[in-house]
């Protein structure tokens, strides 16, 4: 059986527990009748007309469940009323106690609702910041082809700690991919204190290693000002680099993060392996000296980055995806063509169930082609007006 066989029997199991718990407070009510029927007058079916509303509290809606407690006091009151039962002690009995639980049923599903009103207020507000503090790059940054993909480990969920961004500076295209440790609002504000520092020290600082101290200090003073590193959450692994104006090299450092690629027009693809490891950001100030790699960036090439939400990606028997292996020896029309096909192979990876968020960058250098038939569209362009 293939993965995508795979995915698609978990989600028909899915599908299929959610009708059984639609159905389950109806099958415990015609249960209860069944053994209320079958049984001696002294078996009471009540626990399972009872089961009946509080199954359905936590899952359904107010009026469902009032239907549901509804329904089971009126089927237990036609039984009681047909075994000209229903002034003995034990049926009232019987029957307080149902309307008891129904009545319970609606508070828990008050207090079910509420609390996921509230949990949905939360997120709202969470991935509002997340949005804000990390929006969308721009198709074309100084004439390079860029594109940018948060893939969120759970569904309709975009608040966590991975990060991108990429600036056009006097010093050529810089940019930035990491990843806060830890999840939620702290790790939104510390995604924020790096987006902005890294926006400011990219126009800045003459040198990429100057970026990566910039980055350095501004976690160390909100780590300092939020009483310690670990209101910060730590630590920050992440890919800084620079594509200088016109040149065909790009430059990396690397603190502590996943490997980037650089995928050639003809399929070639390099691993771009720091030469000396170093710290992840807030870790090693003043201690690690942050130096720059260079690597060639010809045209048609393009360069991507990514978070080990895409490194760390596990399939069924365990096995990590390896996306150099997985992409080596394919060509794509451009950065965008290439998120959209990793993004759709990890989910084939993993079956859908994805463990962590991933974030990825992907900045491509048009072909020479590409080239002269944006300044022929330019030259038009102009003749034209």
């Amino acid at each position: 059986m293939g993965k995508r066989d795979v995915r698609q029997g978990r989600a028909e199991g899915n599908a299929r527990a959610r009708r059984f718990v639609r159905l389950l407070p109806v099958l415990m009510i015609c249960a209860g009748l069944v053994c209320d029927v079958t049984t001696p007058p002294e078996v009471s079916a009540v626990p399972l007309f009872a089961a009946a509303p509080l199954i359905a509290a936590p899952f359904f809606s107010l009026a469902s469940t009032i239907r549901t407690g509804v329904a089971a006091i009126l089927v237990v009151l036609a039984i009681r009323v047909s075994d000209g039962m229903l002034t003995d002690a034990a049926p009232i009995t019987d029957l307080l106690t149902l309307v008891t639980v129904a009545a319970l049923s609606l508070v828990i599903n008050r207090v079910v609702q509420r609390g996921n009103e509230q949990l949905a207020s939360a997120r709202f507000i969470a991935e509002t910041a997340m949005r804000a503090v990390l929006p969308v790059p721009e198709a074309r940054i100084g004439g390079l082809q860029v594109a940018a993909r948060y893939e969120a480990a759970q569904a309709d969920e975009f608040v966590g700690g991975d990060l991108f961004a990429v600036a056009d500076t006097p010093y050529g295209v810089r940019l930035v991919v990491g990843d806060v440790r830890g999840k939620g609002l702290d790790a939104v504000a510390a995604v924020a204190v790096v987006i902005g520092a890294f926006r400011e020290a990219a126009e800045q600082e003459r040198s990429l290693e100057g970026v990566g101290q910039r980055l350095e200090r501004a976690l160390a003073r909100e780590g300092t000002r939020r009483g310690g590193l670990d209101s910060m959450e730590g630590f920050v692994t992440a890919v800084l680099a620079e594509i200088p104006v016109g040149a065909d090299t790009l430059r990396i450092v690397n603190r502590g993060h996943p490997e980037p690629l650089v995928l050639h027009a003809d399929g070639a693809l390099d691993v771009l392996r720091p030469t000396e490891p170093a710290l992840p950001l807030g870790m090693g100030l003043d201690v690690w000296p942050d130096r720059a790699d260079e690597w060639p960036l010809p045209a048609g090439a393009t360069f991507l980055a990514f978070t080990d939400g895409l490194s760390e990606a596990r399939d069924a028997d365990g096995v990590f995806y390896d996306p150099a292996a997985r992409l080596r020896g394919r060509i794509f029309p451009g950065p965008e063509e290439l998120l959209s096909a990793l993004t759709d192979d990890v989910r084939l990876h993993t079956g859908g169930r994805s463990t962590d968020d991933l974030a990825l960058l992907a900045v491509g250098r048009p072909s020479r082609g590409q080239q002269e038939r944006r300044r022929t569209v330019k030259i038009v362009g102009r003749d034209r007006e």
